[in-house]
């Protein structure tokens, strides 16, 4: 598994990582979610990215590779209310937040907490990023970033208090590419790709109900991608490959429920990056189409 510098972090991250929310949301159990990680960790994987607000994600997690915790770096997120989504920005909050997630993932320390889609407003007022440099200089995390999407993580950026960016990079969801990444590279932050497959959300036949990959659907239907063509191996490989082809990016977090699933996608990319003129074609596409509420999904 190829492994890319993360930033000024210092970490070499896996190109694929493992993200939480599925075995939260959709309440995969224990010995299952044993069987997953141990497997993936043994086929490569080096990053876990998780958040206070999956159900019960951390421990889940906590239980299943706390033992092995010096075999990969661990992510989390904080800024909601106790496995809600309700917003919870006070320094007292952001604490609270991290020393449970501490407790629930069964570790002393993190290697990332984020922000977790704080908005400008919100990151104007300084309590937040304050509250996270204090956890840091605490030493229970190493280093602190910022999670979300379009001008709010920009703001987020243009502090220069982050060390990584984690936002929505994917053939559905573009908007980064020119407003974000280029920033981003500059200041050298490490950079996650969320939703890289697009949820896939080529495998609906007519539009999904959930809200959740609803816009990713509606895109692909006016985007017309020749490799959107009933493949979904090769839609999932076209998808990851152009991700992992964004000039920038150094992971992408991909969930999943059932074991082996994270070695079939890590099989997709070895692959690496797209020839040029195939990435260049996607974004050609997108150029064309996309229209100006196609932002980066939160």
């Amino acid at each position: 598994m190829e492994k890319r510098k993360f930033g000024n972090t210092g970490m070499e991250l896996s190109v694929l990582g493992f993200g939480g929310a599925e075995i939260g949301f959709e309440g995969v159990e224990g010995p299952e979610v044993e069987r997953l990680l141990h497997a993936a960790l043994d086929a490569g994987l080096n990053i876990i990215d998780t958040a206070e607000c999956y159900v019960n994600s951390e421990e889940l997690i906590g239980n299943a590779v706390g033992k092995r915790r010096s075999d990969f770096y661990l992510f989390t997120k904080c800024g909601h209310k106790d496995q809600t989504f309700a917003d919870a920005w006070s320094a007292s909050d952001i604490e609270h937040s991290i020393d449970r997630s501490l407790k629930r993932l069964k570790t002393d320390y993190l290697d990332l907490v984020q922000l977790h889609s704080c908005d400008k407003a919100t990151l104007e007022k300084g309590e937040v990023i304050e509250a996270l440099q204090k956890a840091k200089k605490a030493g229970k995390t190493k280093f602190i970033g910022y999670s979300g999407d379009s001008h709010d993580a920009r703001f987020a950026i243009e502090t220069g208090a982050f060390d990584t960016l984690q936002t929505s990079v994917s053939i559905a969801d573009q908007e980064c590419i020119e407003l974000t990444l280029p920033l981003a590279q500059k200041k050298n932050m490490g950079v996650i790709a969320k939703r890289p497959i697009a949820n896939a959300a080529w495998r609906y036949k007519s539009t999904p109900e959930q809200d959740y990959h609803r816009p990713y659907w509606e895109r692909l239907q006016e985007l017309h991608y020749s490799f959107i063509n009933g493949d979904a191996k090769r839609s999932a490989e076209t998808a990851l490959r152009f991700t992992l082809s964004v000039p920038g990016v150094h992971t992408m977090i991909v969930g999943t429920t059932k074991t082996g699933r994270w070695q079939e996608n890590a099989e997709l990319v070895r692959k690496g990056a797209l020839p040029a003129e195939e990435y260049e074609q996607i974004r050609k596409s997108w150029k064309k189409v996309a229209k100006e509420n196609w932002v980066g999904q939160v």
